[in-house]
């Protein structure tokens, strides 16, 4: 069983509020349509590792990014580099039937979209040691203290993702709330198997990457003057 490979027991945390919402025709079409090629359900999978060469119908590095919302910078990371496998988990159904939208729209081939929790996609789903990357952008902050242990970036998850990496796999988050930033920071740094890439700069803190795309979330972050933060660790050893 995956769960048991080299991390340690996992607790899934339910780091999101759980949206169905109202689709639209377009995105209603889209899990029609283009849900049987592009997607599947984490509660569906088969037990064990998805081949996601088999999926993709090659063999590339698989970028996994977690929360991938409306889809608009999901869509264009994955247009960006086509030559990897990029995979989106996501939980809100109008926002992957809009990401199907962008994909059709920008006749992508290399995006895949997975249903569900990432944590069990992660501890039952993913072999050890196969990501080339993990993404997590602007996560739910849960701003509210009392809320804190909701948010996903904890040590337990930390080491679940350090595990799936492959050796000089890059684990990027972004967030513009600063006090999450530091918890972001202070638990990554705190995983052995894990390497700042930007610890010599100011605060540790990675460069505002230009081929991130702006998200809604950076923009609104900007007239409420908050501060975006990026972070990049590297799987060592």
């Amino acid at each position: 069983m995956l769960e048991n490979e080299d991390q340690p027991r996992l607790r899934s945390v339910v780091s999101y509020v759980h949206r169905g919402g109202r689709m639209t025709v377009g995105q209603q079409r889209a899990w029609k349509q283009l849900w049987p090629q592009l997607g599947r359900k984490v509660g569906s999978l088969e037990a064990g590792p998805v081949d996601f060469d088999a999926w993709f119908g090659r063999s590339a590095p698989v970028m996994l990014e977690i929360g991938s919302g409306m889809g608009e910078t999901t869509s264009q990371l994955a247009a960006a580099a086509p030559e990897t496998n990029y995979v989106a988990a996501e939980v809100y159904d109008a926002g992957l039937g809009q990401l199907m939208l962008r994909a059709e729209t920008l006749g992508l081939k290399n995006l895949r979209l997975l249903h569900g929790d990432a944590v069990i996609l992660l501890t039952k789903h993913i072999e050890p040691g196969s990501l080339a990357g993990v993404r997590l952008y602007f996560p739910d902050p849960w701003p509210k203290k009392k809320h804190h242990k909701r948010r996903i970036v904890q040590p337990d998850f930390v080491a679940l993702v350090a595990s799936r990496l492959a050796p000089g796999g890059t684990f990027h988050m972004a967030t513009d709330w600063e006090e999450y930033a530091d918890q972001m920071l202070e638990v990554a740094s705190a995983e052995p198997t894990l390497r700042n890439q930007f610890a010599d700069e100011p605060g540790g803190w990675a460069p505002r990457p230009e081929w991130r795309p702006v998200t809604k979330f950076e923009n609104r972050a900007d007239v409420d003057g908050r501060v975006s933060h990026d972070l990049i660790f590297e799987r060592v050893g």
